[in-house]
């Protein structure tokens, strides 16, 4: 498991390793987008909106331990290699569900996507971990997250560009038109998805036979060496409280991650009055700039501080920064919401690498709980959704602000154990 190939070797597989992050970057801030077209497509609340979000994070929830068993049975490589598979699977459905305008094909894309997806991320981020020191593997996953960042930015700009059509007629203007008006500014709408995703899908396909045809080393192709149980992995990791509060927060974060950027373009069509789509995108897009940067600096800052230590105080200012979006629920507190994903830049990582790390022969099975977790962004997507129904879109910040709260928790209890030198293991 520790057997470190030359240099020239490893460079490869590590470039195709890290480009997933980017590939599933990309298809997670999609959804941002989606939301608010599909919001105009189908004539959606807030609450429908979300189950955008709610569809693709259970896709994660569902094939998190099913991907890691594929994992721990046919090795790494193979996991990511069938994920990229489903990946564009669910991409191409788009272009049969744009042609029947149904929101429920849809949803079903966007599932399978996200369980792709599933399989990615499962297998990669504990391969990041696994390749290098323990005692360096916060540094060395923020390092590879540092690229995803640019997949979200590219996700957001193809949505931008080319399937907002910045054509947003009001209710007046639907009422006004003839059943041939509406009927083609529907079909044109609908459509807008299908070249963007179709192109998604045939890269995909493609990087999944490039992945399959270049030689990784050992790590990323041995099977399990352990028995082959599985599920006696999960007993053990249900009854560690230390591990269990990490799932907890990561569960926390990718609900706080996903609600903030999928309602950021409602938040500010609320917040600033007659803000066309493409301009609030354009926020959106500086938003995931920030959050790029953030990854960057906060992997030079691991350098002199502790990990955990740094997210709490990350997660403090998010706090206060949502609480600002609540009571300033004008320009100011839009620009604050925006501000967020800089502080959140290195949760998602950390969380990660401090829950699976000294896990040892139950990494595999660490990981898949924690990539599990991201069912998060399923649950508390739409109970922003709901409550904003009920409420406003600004009050409905109030989600993110308690996991963020979550956040600030585990990070401290984690700083706490890092200072008087108790590693979180098997046995905890």
């Amino acid at each position: 498991m520790n057997t470190t190939p030359g240099a020239a070797k490893v460079l490869l597989p590590l470039m195709l390793v890290f480009s997933l992050f980017f590939l599933w970057g990309m298809a997670n801030n999609l959804n941002d987008i989606l939301i608010t077209h599909f919001k105009k497509l189908f004539t959606l609340s807030d609450f429908r909106a979300g189950l955008v979000q709610s569809a693709f994070y259970t896709g994660y929830f569902v094939f998190s331990i099913p991907a890691a068993l594929w994992m721990k049975r046919f090795g790494y490589k193979a996991a990511v290699v069938f994920g990229l598979l489903l990946y564009g699977v669910g991409a191409f459905m788009f272009y049969p569900a744009a042609d029947l305008r149904e929101y429920s094909l849809f949803l079903l894309a966007l599932f399978v996507i996200a369980s792709g997806l599933a399989f990615l991320e499962t297998s990669a981020n504990p391969l990041i971990v696994a390749m290098g020191d323990p005692a360096t593997a916060e540094r060395r996953l923020n390092f590879a997250q540092s690229f995803n960042p640019f997949g979200c930015l590219a996700g957001i700009y193809i949505g931008r560009e080319f399937i907002f059509s910045g054509h947003e007629p009001t209710a007046e203007e639907l009422s006004a038109m003839s059943d041939v008006q509406l009927e083609q500014f529907y079909s044109t709408e609908a459509q807008a998805v299908q070249m963007p995703y179709l192109v998604l899908g045939v890269v995909v396909i493609l990087w999944a036979l490039l992945v399959l045809l270049v030689r990784f080393p050992r790590i990323a192709t041995q099977r399990s060496q352990e028995s082959y149980g599985g599920w006696a992995d999960y007993r053990t990791l249900l009854r560690n409280g230390h591990f269990m509060f990490g799932v907890t927060a990561q569960f926390f974060y990718v609900g706080a991650q996903v609600c903030v950027w999928s309602f950021l373009i409602r938040y500010g069509q609320e917040a600033i009055p007659g803000t066309g789509e493409k301009t609030l995108a354009s926020y959106l897009m500086a938003s995931l700039a920030l959050f790029m940067l953030g990854r960057f600096v906060s992997t030079a800052l691991m350098s002199r501080f502790r990990a955990a230590w740094l997210m709490w105080l990350y997660a403090s200012i998010n706090v206060l920064l949502c609480a600002y979006a609540i009571v300033q629920p004008g320009y100011s507190g839009f620009l604050a919401l925006v501000a967020t994903s800089f502080f959140m830049s290195l949760m998602f990582p950390t969380i990660f690498a401090l829950s699976v790390k000294n896990l040892g022969s139950l990494a595999k099975a660490g990981s898949s709980l924690v990539v599990m977790a991201i069912v998060g962004g399923a649950v508390l997507t739409a109970c922003m959704g709901l409550l904003s129904d009920h409420s406003s879109v600004h009050i409905a910040v109030i989600v993110p602000l308690i996991c963020f709260v979550v956040i600030a928790t585990f990070a401290s209890q984690r700083d706490r154990l890092a200072l008087v030198g108790q590693p979180v293991v098997q046995g905890d």
